[in-house]
């Protein structure tokens, strides 16, 4: 059988559309994944066998994924400067995943098909991975979080990491495929196909049922402490970096005063607390800084654990990320930091490390420092910002938190090390008011949930504004916030110190399956190399 042009076209816009509407808060019809990638293999298959150039398959894919970028992070668009870099996130992160589609057809035209298929799943689990790791990181709609909002269904995540779930979906949709291509492609009889139908239903079935029962007979490890999370609900746009910053800190405190008790361990509030930007080792000297100390020194044992725009002074430039002071010799550098104050040490900072793109990090500016003049300026600092040099953990208490902000719950393998570094619960403060009433801060918050599940630790999230939540060992939303609410609630939540696979081993598939892509890629050049010789 031949596609047409138009057929072709209309299969690529079918994958976007599919892989879009499968993604939570987009659609959230999880079921379609295994099926979205079906029409692009087949547009891919028909222009392997009429031997058309593979530019035509480059060109599919990146139908499909730009349709995929664009309506699942739609959202993007109603940041800062969002615009701009929204129109860019979506072409180049559809470019890429394009590309890398586009490995798989090559490996299948140079080595073999079979040799092809099992290499789209190395190539792209390769992608998802090293979409953690590189300049370009934006791991945000990778495959395995399509299953955000059913953790029921995907407990074995920890073993797997989110990857698992990638697998997954790419497995049962080869199976699909070779089913549709067996039927319209090679004239089978649809009997012939029962034993793929079988396998691939039990691809399905098998992971989800035992992932149920896990959920159904978990027990929770217990070790209580108390918590408030407060969510002040200030406008990031209009509020937040231009009034009165004890007015802000006061949405917080008060709220959290009229619940504190004698056994809250801890209060939460939300990332960039403190907005405007303070020199963290003279703390002492600002106004917001010495507000808060006064406050937990009057809750006794009660620690407060929250957000500030911070900077430090260095006398030379220890980083990309440092700035010259004008008029002087030395360097300052900027960064987005989570604070934990008490009444039993000096205040500890964390710096953000895991930064959004375009907003708190301007790529490749270690090789092109010109860059960094490109970058948007956000929460009161600009260009790129500092980052710790590994994940840290903080105390209090008696207990070992993972002290996360925004963006970095996305990294899973950042949260295991955490956990590997004795955290036994997740603290999460974000600011999901950038991008208004749209998905975006749902997927967020439902994101979270798989960082429960891959851990088996409580997360414990507290928004500006958004979804403030506490969410459980197995990932169910104990209590939560609406969105656009000023808003504070009292939870109880258990430690949990026991390590889960993925703790332990972190994302090992992830790592194998990058490397295997690298001498998949290398044998497919030699087989090309070959074939290109020959024609000399």
């Amino acid at each position: 059988m031949k596609f047409s042009r138009l057929q072709r076209y209309l299969l690529s816009v079918l994958s976007g559309l599919l892989m879009t509407i499968s993604f939570p808060h987009t659609g959230s019809l999880f079921p379609l994944v295994f099926l979205a990638w079906v029409p692009l293999l087949l547009v891919e298959h028909n222009i392997y066998r009429e031997k058309y150039r593979s530019s035509k398959v480059l060109l599919h894919a990146y139908i499909t994924f730009f349709i995929y970028n664009l309506g699942s992070t739609y959202w993007i668009y109603y940041s800062i400067g969002g615009e701009g870099g929204a129109i860019l996130a979506y072409f180049l992160n559809g470019f890429i995943m394009a590309m890398v589609f586009l490995l798989f057809h090559w490996t299948k035209k140079y080595v073999g098909q079979k040799e092809g298929y099992i290499g789209l799943l190395f190539f792209w689990i390769g992608l998802e991975y090293i979409h953690y790791h590189w300049e370009l990181s934006w791991p945000w709609i990778n495959v395995g979080n399509t299953f955000a909002t059913i953790p029921e269904i995907v407990q074995w995540y920890a073993y797997t990491g989110i990857l698992g779930g990638t697998f997954w979906v790419l497995l049962v949709n080869l199976l699909i495929f070779k089913i549709i291509t067996n039927l319209v492609f090679a004239k089978e009889s649809f009997q012939v196909q029962t034993p793929l139908i079988y396998l691939s239903l039990a691809l399905i079935l098998i992971p989800s049922v035992f992932s149920y029962w896990s959920y159904t007979a978990y027990q929770e490890k217990e070790n209580p402490i108390e918590v408030v999370v407060t969510q002040p609900n200030i406008d990031p746009y209009n509020e937040k970096f231009d009034s009165d910053l004890k007015n802000q800190l006061d949405k917080s405190i008060l709220k959290a005063n009229e619940l504190v008790t004698p056994n809250t361990a801890v209060v939460l509030g939300p990332e960039t607390a403190i907005a405007k930007s303070f020199n963290e080792e003279k703390y002492h000297e600002n106004d917001a800084m010495n507000y808060l100390q006064s406050v937990v020194k009057s809750w006794g044992n009660t620690a407060l654990f929250t957000g500030a725009s911070t900077y430090k002074v260095f006398k030379e430039k220890n980083s990309p990320a440092a700035k010259p002071i004008p008029g002087s010799e030395f360097f300052y550098e900027s960064y987005n930091t989570s604070v934990l104050i008490s009444n039993k040490k000096p205040p500890a900072f964390v710096h953000k490390s895991e930064l959004v793109l375009g907003v708190e990090k301007i790529p490749f500016t270690k090789w092109f420092p010109f860059l960094e003049k490109l970058s948007i300026q956000n929460g009161g600092t600009s260009g790129t910002l500092g980052v710790e040099k590994e994940p840290r953990v903080l105390n209090t208490n008696g207990f070992t938190f993972a002290p996360i902000i925004c963006y970095e719950s996305l990294y899973g393998g950042m949260v295991a090390e955490q956990c590997r570094k004795g955290a036994e619960v997740i603290f999460i403060i974000t600011n999901d008011g950038w991008w208004e009433n749209t998905a975006g801060h749902k997927q967020h918050a439902s994101i979270a949930r798989l960082r429960a599940v891959e851990t088996g630790r409580y997360v414990v999230r507290s928004a500006n504004t958004g979804i403030s939540c506490v969410i459980n060992q197995r990932g169910d939303v104990v209590q939560a916030t609406n969105y656009w609410e000023h808003d504070a609630f009292r939870e109880t939540i258990q430690l949990n110190d026991e390590p889960t696979f993925y703790i332990t081993y972190g994302d090992v598939m992830g790592r194998s399956f990058a490397f295997i892509s690298l001498l998949i890629l290398m044998l497919t050049l030699v087989r090309y190399l070959r074939r290109f010789g020959k024609s000399f």
